[in-house]
């Protein structure tokens, strides 16, 4: 490696110790696809000689075999890593490459350029302090131009180098850059970048990557590498409010209790006077711990332990802020969000909500719109597919501390998971909470659910019968609430075709639509249960997700799954309504069994098969159910 101080064969001490007094900077390249971004990186660190023999030995061999530059250097394969990226010649992932120069440290992200990717791209950029944002000379200001551009506005990124790139494929015409550069800032006077630089460059040949090119006399700007090495990019971590979010109770031994954490922004003092959230007790700081040995002080990025003064209750999940500027504290926001999965997102179906050290229960309530990334127009919505970006409000089952994302990253982001298979489905960034609902407040009632049971002389519950079009749910559940009733049990039933003439009648059969009906009929069912009834609701319900949204609605007990399995050849044989006749012609879209899925339940209460029984059969084996299981005891809501 050509690059290296002569202090590390004289001092390696006193070398270490200047490389970590070096300011870092971490950027993003980004634009659309085959506008050179990997070809800038591999030349950027072929040029400042930042490449160990082997890795250019390796370049070289690789090159021949699978370049896409003849019997030159393809500078892309430094860092094109994936097989797949080097046989299509396209970045698929993000590459993070860490390189040094004598003036500063510097971690990259090479994103990928295709729309399908944008989601690496955005990974790419929430963590950079610049954006490098390629274009092709000949071809200007494209769609992902805008794309990336809107993205890395929407993350907070604020300084942009405008890479006019293979400029030797237009002569280095000077108007052509002008043309460009003017075109961009018309584009992206609304995105609040404070700092726009445009500098024309060829990663191929070298031109004003490393020094001034002698091919762009009429440039006076500085070179790729002149930029970077001095823009400043103060931390904008440390001038923010402190913040920590409390990752662990460090409790050794009777005589220590300390709250430990990375430090997300801010700093603080031995004797400060702090606030937790969200319980707002307030104390001071007795101590700052670390592993090795205690601190006066402590900024943003360090891993901590704080010792209090005052033994006040602080739990993992919480955040310590100072007293007088603390965060918001909430449970329902406005926020952007990035959607990330090929499943699209659904308000009304429960996700789980990952803050920098919480994981929250809740939904997406409502999507106010989506946003057309080329031209920022707003458009209604009734999901989010993969890459789109929409305004949406959010709803968590407990209150948060936050800031706004654009105060505080790190305590104003979070990532959204899937709750079945835990995969990261989506990104947010919040604005501001949702003013209303720090106003709202359960209203203490005398007569509540138990004394309403008890009346009764009854266990309430929710039969909630699933299975598809023609199985026999509303048959199963009409017998079953007919012997309830005579029984002298206060019953209802919920029939999927009847809420539809009143309370869901403005909702369609999309997925979107469907995890709506569910949701109020989850909503209603649990009003009824709180009223001391059994509740019969007969309903495809084709996700497990809504299902298990309306099961963590109940209390313990109160949720009894029940599964009639029916073979969809059997259903569409008996065909009651006509619907499989009609979905077989293509008459019916969204039809579930055919190109609407149905997920079967994989641990339901009761599973019932009705080809092999019929309807009473199956009714007896539900009652059974109940009566072995206590719901027809005449304790009422009393339990014990």
């Amino acid at each position: 490696m050509a690059h290296q101080s002569d202090l590390i064969a004289e001092d390696i001490a006193a070398y270490l110790k200047a490389q970590e007094e070096k300011s870092m900077l971490r950027f993003i390249t980004c634009g659309s696809v085959d506008d050179g971004k990997s070809t800038l990186i591999g030349r950027l660190l072929y040029d400042s000689k930042l490449i160990f023999e082997d890795q250019l030995n390796a370049l070289e061999a690789d090159s021949k075999k699978m370049g896409t530059q003849g019997q030159e250097i393809d500078f892309a394969l430094l860092v094109d890593g994936l097989a797949a990226e080097r046989e299509q010649g396209i970045t698929i992932d993000v590459a993070y490459r860490f390189f040094s120069t004598d003036k500063r440290k510097f971690i990259v992200a090479d994103t990928p350029g295709h729309e399908q990717y944008t989601r690496n791209m955005a990974t790419g950029a929430s963590t950079a302090d610049v954006a490098i944002l390629l274009i092709d000379a000949r071809r200007g200001v494209l769609t992902q131009t805008r794309r990336h551009s809107f993205i890395c506005s929407l993350l907070g990124i604020k300084r942009i180098v405008l890479a006019v790139n293979k400029m030797d494929l237009v002569d280095y015409s000077q108007d052509v850059l002008n043309e460009i550069d003017a075109d961009y800032r018309a584009f992206a006077k609304d995105f609040g970048f404070e700092d726009i630089v445009t500098i024309p460059l060829s990663a191929l040949k070298g031109d004003n990557i490393i020094e001034s090119s002698d091919a762009t006399p009429w440039y006076e700007g500085p070179s790729l590498m002149h930029y970077l090495e001095n823009v400043q990019v103060g931390d904008a971590r440390q001038a923010a409010d402190f913040r920590l979010p409390v990752q662990w109770v460090n409790r050794p031994n009777l005589d220590f209790r300390g709250f430990s954490g990375t430090v997300a922004s801010g700093t603080i003092k031995v004797g400060d006077p702090i606030k937790a959230l969200p319980s707002a007790q307030e104390s001071r700081v007795k101590s700052i711990v670390t592993y090795d040995g205690d601190l006066d002080e402590a900024v943003a990025g360090e891993a901590i332990t704080l010792t209090l003064e005052d033994e006040i209750d602080i739990s993992r999940g919480d955040i310590i802020a100072g007293k007088d500027h603390p965060p918001e504290v909430a449970d329902q926001f406005e926020a952007k969000i990035i959607w990330m999965h090929d499943d699209a997102m659904l308000p009304g179906r429960p996700y789980l909500f990952k803050t920098a050290n919480k994981i929250i229960p809740g939904a997406v309530t409502d999507l106010k719109h989506k946003i057309n990334v080329n031209t920022l127009a707003k458009a209604a919505a009734k999901q989010l597919e993969l890459n789109e970006i929409g305004v949406c409000n959010i709803g968590l089952d407990s209150r948060i501390a936050f800031d706004a994302y654009g105060d505080n990253k790190e305590t104003g982001a979070f990532i959204i998971i899937d709750r079945l298979t835990n995969t990261t489905v989506g990104v947010g960034m919040i604005d501001f909470a949702l003013r209303r609902a720090s106003n709202i407040h359960w209203q203490a009632l005398d007569v509540n659910k138990n004394a309403r049971a008890d009346q009764k002389h009854q266990r309430p519950a929710v039969l909630w019968f699933t299975g598809l079009s023609g199985s026999g749910k509303s048959t199963i559940a009409n017998i079953v609430e007919k012997r309830l009733f005579a029984r002298g049990r206060h019953t209802y039933t919920l029939d999927g075709d009847n809420v539809r003439h009143g309370l869901n009648q403005d909702l369609g059969f999309t997925d979107a639509d469907r995890v709506e009906n569910i949701r109020r009929v989850g909503e209603v069912a649990k009003l009824m249960v709180d009223a001391g009834l059994m509740v019969m609701t007969s309903f495809i319900s084709p996700f497990r997700a809504e299902r298990r949204m309306v099961h963590d609605l109940m209390a313990e007990g109160e949720f009894i799954e029940v599964f009639v399995d029916t073979p969809i050849e059997v259903c569409a044989e008996r065909d009651p309504k006509g619907l499989y006749k009609k979905a077989q012609a293509g008459e019916i879209k969204n039809f579930t069994g055919y190109d609407s899925p149905y997920e079967e339940p994989e641990r339901a209460a009761i599973h019932v098969k009705t080809a092999e029984a019929d309807a009473e059969t199956c009714a007896d084996q539900i009652i059974d159910y109940l009566e072995e299981n206590g719901y027809l005891n005449a304790n009422g809501g009393n339990r014990d």
